[in-house]
């Protein structure tokens, strides 16, 4: 059994490794691409927004929602959703922008454990090319001991180990800038959570002022 495993994984060789390799590479590429094109096309001006939202709230839910529907990402869309619901109440408007904020997370974390995955699983690919090729090595070796080990055997049998430790850099050549980019796409992701926060921290704010002090928005609106 063990020997008709070895020949079955000789005669595959290295080749379909690094096929497998590469082909994973390009989809990683696109990935990153892909996301990078995302957060651009998602990018919120959260600092900015801030003054903006408070005044747009002090106007009423209509200005601020219409300040809103200008932006796509995350943290405009959260606020969203909490401002359509204002008349429901502080509590009802915490519990509808975090349901809107679990949706929103998927849709920035899409693809991204592929690329964790990757970055964690290439090595190990190119590992069982290694591991591979340095079979098919020492079946070269066994056969030149039953002969004379020319020197094109050896040289077979040295080309052999070379392409087997290709197979252990193509992974690691893989795996390196998945993680990286897995990394950097998490902490963007955190980042814009803290700032999709930090602006329904303004509107639950404004909701518990204006409920504490109702004749106060009268007063202003008179003037």
């Amino acid at each position: 059994m063990t020997n008709q495993l070895s020949m079955l994984l000789d005669q595959l060789g290295v080749e379909w490794i690094l096929y497998l390799l590469v082909t994973l590479s390009v989809l990683s590429v696109a990935v990153m691409v892909e996301r990078l094109l995302f957060l651009y096309q998602n990018r919120v001006p959260v600092g900015e927004l801030q003054g903006q939202l408070m005044a747009a709230l002090d106007r009423g839910g209509d200005e601020a929602e219409q300040l809103l529907r200008h932006y796509r990402g995350m943290e405009a869309q959260v606020v969203a959703a909490g401002v359509r619901e204002l008349h429901r109440g502080p509590e009802a408007v915490a519990e509808v922008m975090a349901a809107k904020l679990a949706i929103e997370k998927q849709r920035y974390e899409r693809f991204l454990n592929f690329l964790g995955s990757l970055g964690a699983n290439a090595p190990f690919i190119g590992l069982l090319g290694t591991v591979i090729g340095i079979m098919g090595a020492f079946a070269d070796l066994r056969a030149a001991v039953g002969q004379a080990a020319t020197g094109s055997r050896s040289a077979l049998i040295m080309g052999s180990i070379s392409e087997a430790l290709v197979a252990t850099a193509v992974g690691l050549f893989v795996a390196i800038p998945a993680v990286i980019a897995y990394n950097q796409f998490r902490t963007q992701v955190k980042k814009t959570q803290a700032n999709t926060d930090a602006l329904a921290s303004i509107l639950l704010a404004h909701m518990k002022t204006e409920a504490a002090h109702p004749k106060g928005r009268d007063a202003n609106a008179a003037a």
